[in-house]
């Protein structure tokens, strides 16, 4: 059956109507001195157009919110509206605001987002606000690589491990570096054991274990992050190319159904598809919310 993924895989070539292939010979590829032959794919040019799409949105709503009026126009209040909600809603609650009692902070900035004021104004009156720009670039950033998988032949870089595993290093590089900021390089990896009110001789053996478990943890919630995405994106497109699937597949058999399932896959991927919207949302935020407990954690020793 040949490669039954190829579909939902990176290429070097867009498939279009008819089994076609764009650019008929694919896409470019360049020698790099040193480095070998450097091959341009689907998605990387989709990360690209990702990348602009989230420059060019918010390069407009950053327009808008500098003025300090209120945002109008539909489309820019979803953004705005989007936004708000992973700032005080994600990042607030999970970061904390440093203080013993962190309940109740992410409703801090609440009451500039009514009346004539833009509620975007008011970033960076809250302690956790300065970590805000990278979680917002990392929401924003997958939830617009997921929605390009819904258009049809495009496809979602994130449905690629090597996408998602860049994701996650970025991620823990900057767990790292706000935990070094916040305690010392040295103080953050010694912080990863907690103190333990036990006699000396048992410290000589627990304290190193413990440390390598906390550090190896470490590694592991952010290879989970990479690995979540993937699966989720990558198992979702598979969905729709399966129920696809079975219209060719009917349509070389001799039994009579070729109608029944073209109607049925037509429909199943039809609202399979609308779940993939819901799922392309859901896992911008669990990216974004797992991101800034990652980074709260880091702030605050054991």
């Amino acid at each position: 059956m040949g490669d039954i993924f190829h579909h939902v895989r990176d290429a070097n070539s867009f498939e279009l109507p008819g089994f076609n292939h764009w650019p008929k010979h694919g896409l470019p590829q360049f020698n790099i001195p040193g480095y070998g032959d450097f091959q341009v794919t689907k998605f990387m040019l989709l990360q690209v157009l990702a990348g602009l799409i989230v420059l060019l949105i918010f390069r407009g709503l950053a327009k808008r919110a500098q003025s300090g009026e209120a945002i109008r126009g539909r489309f820019w209040n979803f953004w705005e509206f989007l936004a708000l909600f992973v700032r005080d809603e994600v990042v607030r609650p999970a970061i904390g605001d440093g203080s013993h009692d962190d309940h109740g902070h992410g409703d801090h900035g609440h009451e500039e987002s009514h009346g004539d004021h833009s509620a975007l104004a008011d970033t960076g009156s809250h302690p956790a606000d300065r970590y805000v720009p990278f979680i917002w670039s990392c929401f924003f950033y997958i939830l617009i690589c997921n929605l390009l998988g819904a258009i049809p032949f495009l496809g979602s870089a994130t449905g690629s491990i090597s996408v998602t595993l860049a994701l996650a290093i970025c991620a823990f590089a900057y767990v790292v570096r706000c935990g070094s900021e916040q305690m010392g390089f040295a103080g953050f990896w010694l912080a990863q054991c907690p103190h333990l009110d036990i006699p000396p001789f048992m410290k000589i053996g627990l304290v190193p274990l413990i440390w390598s478990i906390e550090v190896l943890g470490m590694f592991i919630k952010h290879g989970v992050l990479a690995i979540r995405l993937f699966a989720n994106m990558m198992g979702g497109h598979t969905v729709l190319g399966t129920l696809l699937a079975f219209i060719a597949v009917a349509a070389d058999s001799s039994t009579g159904i070729y109608a029944l399932v073209s109607v049925s896959s037509v429909l199943g991927q039809v609202a399979v598809g609308m779940l993939e919207l819901l799922v392309a949302f859901i896992q911008a935020y669990i990216f974004a919310f797992l991101t800034s407990l990652f980074v709260g954690m880091a702030l605050h020793p054991h």
